[in-house]
């Protein structure tokens, strides 16, 4: 059923839509009168982070559209891709429980690429480093998608979480390389009591896993914190590292000190105003990313 919009009021009637028609058709009117509308991808298994960003839309925008689809090109692993959690009726029901004027498109993987998208990003160094070095094509895949998503949605403003920082990165050029008129936000990370990272896949851990993944984000407190103000760059990667390593169960892939704009590494504290530290580590065979604010004078 379609978005009902007269008079200046918003009625929202559906749950759901999955064609393009469909979405477009219910907020062409409301575009039209001069509403606002926010934007967040996801790929679905929402939890408390992908909500925030869904608050987050709706106190700067009149309508916020949550997209739910699970993005083939990014996933350079068809296993992991196989794995990820999924479950439309339930993410639904979250969304809708915090506010009538959130839209879910749920579309299939036709009506998004109803060809293959062959389309090549040049990110330059940006996709190079980090995640890009260990999953190559990954953020192809992203850009490809969020691209997509975007021309779909036409939003204002997108939404998106700072512990996929380089990913934010990525999008944010690829926002200036395609000349489009959308403003990016960023939003915090979310975490448990724990410290734990919110993310998805966090559905994958057991019980046991989720305590031993807590010292991820510990240890990265700690290098912040402790080791930071006493050691050189060097010596904090490698004591947080080798800590990390020292919990059973935690294997880090990646651990490195950026500067937060260009995501090159860095070699001393005092050489950018803006330095984070991002680490990818599996906990069994669950892949969890995490970051690290380490200098801020010149954040975003």
């Amino acid at each position: 059923m379609p978005i009902l919009y007269r008079g200046g009021l918003f009625f929202l009637i559906m749950n759901i839509v999955y064609t393009i028609n469909e979405l477009q058709s219910s907020l062409g009117r409301f575009k039209e009168d001069g509403k606002s509308v926010g934007y967040v991808p996801t790929m679905g298994a929402l939890h408390s982070g992908h909500l925030s960003l869904v608050q987050g839309a709706l106190m700067e925008n009149d309508i916020c559209v949550v997209s739910i689809f699970v993005n083939p090109t990014q996933f350079n692993n068809k296993e992991d891709l196989e794995k990820y959690p999924r479950d439309l009726e339930r993410d639904c029901d979250l969304l809708h429980k915090i506010s009538s004027k959130v839209v879910v498109f749920a579309p299939s993987v036709s009506e998004v690429y109803p060809s293959p998208d062959t389309r090549q990003f040049d990110f330059g160094q940006l996709d190079k480093v980090m995640e890009g070095k260990f999953r190559p094509g990954h953020f192809n895949g992203v850009a490809q998608v969020v691209s997509r998503l975007f021309d779909i949605v036409k939003p204002d403003k997108a939404y998106f979480g700072e512990k996929d920082f380089q990913q934010l990165a990525i999008i944010r050029q690829m926002v200036k390389m395609l000349n489009l008129d959308i403003q990016i936000v960023a939003m915090p990370i979310v975490r448990q009591e724990s410290g734990l990272a919110l993310s998805s896949r966090n559905e994958r851990l057991t019980d046991g896993q989720k305590i031993i993944a807590t010292n991820i984000s510990r240890t990265l407190f700690q290098s912040r914190d402790e080791w930071m103000p006493q050691f050189s760059v060097k010596e904090t990667i490698c004591k947080t590292i080798d800590k990390v390593n020292s919990f059973d169960g935690l294997q880090v892939e990646y651990f490195e000190i950026v500067d937060g704009d260009t995501l090159q590494p860095v070699a001393s504290w005092g050489e950018s105003e803006y330095i984070v530290g991002c680490i990818t580590v599996f906990c069994g065979d669950v892949r969890l990313i995490d970051n690290i604010v380490y200098i801020a004078e010149n954040q975003k």
